[in-house]
This record gives C-alpha cells, structure tokens and sequence, in this order.
C-alpha cells in the first residue's frame, strides 16, 4: 500500500535534474560501492581517464586498518601535502589519487570487518529518503526502540517520555503511525510490528509469486486465528474460514515459511567487510580527519578525446555527446563527494572532542540538523554522508551514525546523549557485586543520583540493546 505522503517524496526525487540524481547516488553510496560504480564508468566512458594511469608513481596511501573488536593503529604519518600548520584546517582541499586496482592495497584481507546491526541497516535505508528533520526523529525513535527480535513492544507514545520538555510539540498519532509505516518498509519485511500477527502480515503483504486468494486466506488466518494455528486445530480452522482444506494446507505451509523473528538475522550474520572514509588521530594537539585514499578512486576528463569531438563538431544530442555530458558530471559529482564527507567527518571530530578522549561516556547529544546548519547543507545531504561511511580512530572503527545520538535531559535542566547513558549502564552493570546485580529500577535509581532522569522501562530498553540480561539471570551465588 502506498502512503500519500511517500508517493510525494518519490515524485520529489524524480524531479531531481541527472546530474544531480547521480550527485546524490554516489554521496550515499559505500566507500566499495563508491570504488566500483568509477570503476564501471572509467571502464565504459571513453572521456574517462585515470590520472594513475598516466602520472607514473604514486602517493603514499593511507594504510593501517583495523578490525572494529580491536583498538585501531595509528595512521601513517602525513604526507607533505597532507602536513599542517597548526593553525590551518584540518583538510587542505587536494584529493589524494587512487590506487592501482591490481595492487597489493587492494587485498580484502586489508579491509576492516565491522558487524552490521539493525539499527545501522535501518537508518542506512532511512538515508534514502528525503524527509522532513521532525518525520526523521520519529523514524529513528522507532528504530532505537526495536528489540532484537525486530519487535516494537514499547507504546508509541512512551518513546517521546524522555525528550527535553518544551524541546517540540508532542507528536500525535497520526504523525507516529506515518514513522511506524515508514520504518516498517525499510529492510527485512516484518520489522517494527508490534505483535507477530502483525510481523507475519507485513510479511504476507510483502510476499511476490503468490495468489490474491491465498494472500487473503493467510492474512485472515494471521490476523484472526493464530491460536487455532497454533493448536493445529485445522478442523476449527475450515469451520471459521469457510475454505478447502487443500487451501487450508496451502495457506498454513505458507505462514509457516514466514520468520517470527525478523530481527534475528541481524545478530546471525557475519561482519561484513568495509572500507574506511576517513582516519581519525590526534597531531600537535588537536584532533585531525585525514582522507583514506584507498577509498577515494579518481576520474578525469580525457583531454585528447573531448577535444577530438570538439573538432569533429558532432550533434549535441549524439550519442558520444551524452557521454561527454556524463563524464563532466561524474568527475565534478567524485570531486563533490569527496568535500562533502570530509567536511560531515570534521564537523563531527569538531562537535565530538570528549568522545575522543574519554569514550562513548563523554559523547554529546548530536542530531543531523546541527551539522547541516553548521555546513549550510541540507539534512538529507548530510544524512547520506554519514550512512555507511566509516572513520578509523584511537578507540576503533566506528559509523559515522555512531556520533548522532538523541538528547535526554538531566535534572539540571543540561542534557546527555542516549549513547553515553548506555555507556554508564555498561560500566554499573560491570562494576556490580555479581552475587547482589542491579535491578533496573536500581540502575534508574543511580542515573538520577548522577542528574540522568529516565523512566525504568527506558533503562530496561537500554540494557537490553547491550545484550546484558536482566538481574535474576546474571546472578552468581
């Protein structure tokens, strides 16, 4: 079923002019997808060159990766073009060339390995959509909300219960049931219901190559007689559905292929392999975002050629014409992304000191809305700049995702970040006599004599997403 308002934001992006609909592709595209996508162009666009190609050695690059389990090396020491004074910005504005595809830098077994959750895959999708700053808070209250079976168990309205008062109007029904759709279509069918008849007719609704009748059938079934399927009461089930009992067998085999737990294939897969955008290290005092060049491939307009059709005089609708046209865009959206990315990582290495020196504890409440006012760029902008994209630091691998946390007050009328809340759970929880744990009500009882006030089930939340049981499981007598 589609939305009135998704059907409005798909048709906004329509309208987006190519060069910029493939500004906007390569921006949200991973360092690998990135890698690949010039790859094809330079390997299909005769008006494509490789600088490495013809400029004979290269530059240093950029080594020392990491796993995300294990503290990262530091990187190399700059090159002379990367070094700074120090009173000059972090980033001097020349891009680093790539590195020759066969080399030895291009070994996987060179890449960081860093698990995917399910959080990070959802707000990974969420950047593909162009939203308002309010519609995207509430999709990613949802998605913080989710447990590890993909459910959402806690009311909608319980999760506006610790934003700041006064911070924005409280949302209504309509406007959280719009974010529930939203992230109910991201990703893996079935995720963000809020019971499983729900989980399985997401997943009934989204299944292909089957018929409407035995759609229906199995939806009515879900929907209405769980606990007959359950009891494998088949009798009971013709009786009130009034169907076949070869439908019946065709429909109960179907509900039965469908995943009760949607949310369990996030913590069975395996890390995946990803390239750093950015390494993070401290020089002369300051903290410095220095460019991966393994991830950053070149393209250039091949001179001799584009000058060639210039001559030839050829119609400015031909064929080689588009290609000209495309391979201008290309080179100037690469260059574009390039400066996009590198100035998302140091506006979040300039909004996020403490972290860097102390750890997850000390990491401020950020949202999108604050870097793209300090860049003067739009939310979805930066949002796409910080999906998939990873910076190498002293304390390890992390997403860019990672250093945007919602904002929960403090009895002082200040505010801490939800990650640095998880943190100081983490760190109580460790530091409890293993024969008397702390009850969630007395870890609330601890925030609030540090000035954090959450409601209780928002610490069991919390404590949840660290994967930490609760007391009576991590008893030891």
């Amino acid at each position: 079923m589609v939305y009135p308002t998704q059907e409005l934001r798909l048709r906004q992006q329509m309208t987006l002019a190519p060069r910029l609909q493939q500004s906007v592709k390569l921006l949200q595209m991973t360092a690998m997808e990135f890698t690949t996508a010039v790859e094809q162009a330079l390997a299909s666009n005769p008006f494509l060159e490789d600088p490495d190609e013809q400029e004979g050695d290269l530059p240093p690059v950029a080594e020392g990766f990491a796993t995300a389990e294990q503290p990262a090396p530091a990187p190399p020491e700059p090159t002379a073009q990367a070094d700074l004074p120090p009173d000059a910005p972090a980033y001097s504005g020349d891009y680093p060339t790539r590195v020759q595809s066969d080399g030895p830098d291009r070994d996987q077994g060179l890449w960081v390995t860093a698990p995917v959750s399910m959080s990070q895959r959802l707000s990974q999708e969420l950047g593909n959509y162009q939203l308002q700053a309010r519609d995207r808070l509430l999709a990613e209250y949802i998605i913080d909300a989710l447990d590890d079976d993909g459910y959402l168990r806690a009311p909608l309205s319980s999760l506006w219960g610790d934003t700041p008062r006064g911070a924005q109007p409280v949302p209504d029904e309509s406007e959280w049931m719009t974010a529930l759709r939203l992230v109910q279509q991201l990703d893996a069918p079935g995720l963000a219901a809020r019971d499983l008849s729900e989980c399985l007719a997401l997943q009934l609704a989204a299944c292909a190559g089957i018929s409407a009748d035995l759609r229906a059938l199995a939806l009515r079934i879900v929907r209405e007689q769980l606990d007959r399927l359950a009891r494998n009461d088949c009798a009971g089930l013709r009786q009130q559905l009034g169907c076949s009992e070869d439908a019946l067998r065709e429909a109960c085999a179907l509900i039965r292929s469908l995943d009760p737990k949607p949310g369990g294939r996030y913590s069975a897969e395996a890390p995946v392999y990803v390239v750093p955008d950015v390494f993070v290290d401290k020089w002369q005092s300051r903290w410095r975002v220095l460019p991966n060049r393994n991830a950053m491939p070149q393209a250039r307009l091949h001179q001799t050629y584009a000058e060639l059709f210039r001559r030839a005089r050829l119609d400015d609708r031909s064929p080689m014409a588009q290609e000209l046209q495309e391979a201008r865009w290309l080179v100037r959206n690469v260059e574009q992304r390039y400066v996009t990315i590198q100035r998302v990582a140091e506006a979040i290495v300039k909004r996020q000191q403490t972290f860097f020196e102390y750890g997850d504890v000390a990491l401020r409440p950020l949202m999108l809305r604050e870097v793209a006012d300090d860049l003067d760029l739009h939310e979805s902008t930066v949002s796409r700049a910080t999906v998939g994209k990873y910076m190498v630091t002293p304390r390890g691998v992390f997403e860019f995702r990672h250093f945007f946390s919602r904002e929960l007050a403090t009895d002082t009328g200040g505010s801490c970040s939800a990650t640095a809340v998880r943190a100081l759970i983490k760190e109580m929880v460790e530091a409890e006599d293993p024969a008397m744990p702390l009850s969630d009500v007395a870890l609330t009882q601890q925030l609030a004599a540090n000035g954090i006030l959450l409601a209780r089930r928002t610490v069991s939340k919390y404590r949840g997403q660290l994967r930490m049981p609760p007391a009576e499981l991590r008893r030891r007598h």
